[in-house]
């Protein structure tokens, strides 16, 4: 495990200098984070003031993802080759200059160019953020530390749609930009003047140029063939040339990395298996994340709430998670990761399944009871399985492994999205036959209640399958400390 990163005490009580960097990086987490979700509450008012149509202004969502996900590994790689606090200030004042630029936007077409500026910026932080916490903080204390950015990518969430709202609605659409505008300097001097000089290996390497444009286009090729999918079948159009350009893509990529005298990604990271384990449950966990857009659609058509009314019951899951996540990673750092991670999976499929059973007439209080160990599973299991990732990775791949661990999130995310949706729309047409997909607000309400038990059924046995997975990551683990599967629970 990577040994943490010296600070000098002439310059500090350690322990204080490293909570605030540790809180300068929180900030930027938030941001970013809180960025996805606000901008989604003012696209129908971008629509009326840019008079732009929905196919253009989804882009303002969509090109943000692209970038994001198209670029995340091969961010990383420069942060472990220049240093990643060196990249992440860049990310800082590039994200920054983006969302000063959206802010002046006069068109539709100038806000996407913008915003995959401002995403430039967001893909430097998201993918080095867990990478610097883990250098600078002790071993025994990294489940705490990405206990408080799970604490802060929860908030950023939870936050991004009521903020938006009342900036949107008081101050105007831009607003929602420019606030990013004082949280971006703030964060800024804390990451230059609190983080310490980091480990990093560029002096004789070099960048791996072919094995960076590989990825990037299989991952822009497969992210473009979900989003056009969800709107024009996968079966036809543009997407089925695209997942086989991904594919070959992929493929080339892998080839190149084994070849390669310094990969981008280096292979013998999956050689480890509770490391390979971990990302294949971050994203499975994301995967069945997909599915709550379900729910605003549900709560609105179905039970008749108002927006404002289901915007604010879709606070549950973020806030539980934000609730849990610090406590998660204390946990984790007592009883070891893969217990706590496992508690957390038990309790996601019990949310599921609960979640599963809706039936109409549903009341706040019994939508909050039945959401509520969705939240808290998902906080109980991400934080450990994270803190357990970063602590298996080499020092001088950190940049490459925080990476990892944010493409496994902007992967779930762009997989579980079209999935749950095409799950939902079978449920829905075999209980209402006939039904337009695209009026699904005047669908019947039986209709709605079988599509949303449809998904998070779906949900359920995804994560039934992360809890078979956990479980030999945590006999993997138990034998890598030379202890018996059955013995007692604790370090």
């Amino acid at each position: 495990m990577p040994p943490a990163l010296e600070i000098d005490p002439a310059q500090g009580h350690p322990d204080f200098r490293r909570g605030l960097a540790l809180l300068g990086i929180g900030l930027s987490v938030f941001m970013g984070t809180m960025d996805i979700s606000i901008v989604v509450i003012a696209l129908p008012t971008l629509m009326h003031d840019l008079g732009a149509s929905l196919a253009s202004v989804e882009w303002v969502v969509v090109s943000y993802a692209l970038v994001i996900t198209s670029l995340m590994l091969g961010v990383g790689r420069l942060g472990d080759m220049f240093g990643k606090k060196l990249v992440y200030l860049v990310g800082i004042a590039v994200f920054g200059a983006g969302s000063a630029l959206c802010g002046l936007a006069t068109s539709v077409w100038t806000l996407i160019a913008f915003r995959g500026v401002q995403a430039l910026g967001a893909v430097m932080m998201q993918a080095l953020g867990m990478g610097i916490v883990t250098e600078i903080f002790p071993a025994g204390q990294r489940g705490r530390v990405m206990g408080i950015i799970g604490t802060a990518v929860s908030l950023g969430l939870a936050v991004g749609h009521p903020l938006g709202g009342l900036l949107v609605g008081t101050v105007g659409w831009r607003a929602i930009f420019w606030v990013n505008l004082p949280v971006c300097l703030i964060s800024w001097y804390m990451v230059l003047r609190y983080v310490p000089g980091d480990h990093h290996s560029g002096k004789g390497e070099r960048f791996d140029l072919a094995g960076a444009l590989l990825l990037f286009s299989a991952l822009i090729c497969y992210a473009l063939a979900m989003t056009l999918g969800q709107h024009h079948g996968f079966s036809s159009g543009a997407s089925p040339l695209l997942f086989l350009a991904a594919a070959v893509g992929v493929a080339l990529f892998l080839w190149v990395e084994a070849r390669s005298a310094q990969p981008m990604m280096p292979l013998s990271l999956f050689r480890d298996p509770e490391y390979a384990l971990g990302l294949v449950m971050s994203w499975n966990s994301f995967l069945i994340l997909g599915g709550m857009f379900i729910l605003p659609i549900y709560l609105q058509a179905a039970e008749g709430y108002s927006p404002q009314q289901a915007g604010f019951l879709m606070l549950v899951v973020p806030v539980c998670m934000g609730i849990v996540s610090h406590p998660a990673g204390w946990c984790a750092d007592r009883f070891g990761p893969r217990l706590v991670s496992l508690a957390g999976l038990v309790l996601l499929v019990l949310g599921c399944l609960t979640i599963s059973g809706i039936t109409l007439h549903l009341s706040v209080t019994e939508y909050v009871l039945r959401t509520l160990p969705l939240g808290l599973g998902l906080g109980l299991f991400q934080v450990p399985n994270n803190s357990s990732i970063m602590g298996r990775s080499p020092r001088n791949r950190l940049g490459v492994s925080s990476g990892l661990v944010s493409l496994s999130r902007t992967l779930g995310n762009t997989s579980g999205v079209p999935l749950m949706g095409a799950v939902f729309s079978v449920y829905l047409l075999a209980a209402a036959p006939g039904l337009d997909p695209d009026k699904l607000m005047t669908a019947p309400p039986q209709a709605l209640v079988a599509g949303l038990d449809g998904v998070f059924g779906m949900a359920a046995w995804l994560g039934s399958s992360s809890i078979a997975v956990g479980m030999a990551a945590w006999w993997l683990e138990r034998r890598r400390r030379g202890e018996a599967p059955t013995a007692r629970t604790g370090r």
